[in-house]
């Protein structure tokens, strides 16, 4: 599936394709909200959960790899630099 088709879709859909066919690879919390990453081949989407009543609120997606600098800051590299 292409980034645009992923976007047109209603967020039902939008759940139920990430769920069956999207890699969590990470998550992170922010304020009140969990956000998790889901590679989807050549695109990544973020969905930001209320933790309070766990809905998916927002769908972010994007396909350049700048976008990844937050998850990348809580990766532990220090076994790799020894």
């Amino acid at each position: 599936m292409q980034l645009t088709d992923f976007i047109m879709l209603d967020a039902a859909e939008k759940k139920l394709i990430l769920l069956h066919a999207g890699v969590l690879i990470a998550r992170r919390k922010e304020m009140n909200r969990t956000v998790f990453l889901y590679h989807f081949g050549s695109y990544y989407v973020e969905t930001y959960r209320n933790l309070e009543n766990k809905s998916i609120e927002e769908y972010v997606v994007f396909d350049n790899t700048k976008w990844l600098t937050p998850y990348l800051e809580s990766i532990p590299i220090d076994s790799l630099l020894e």
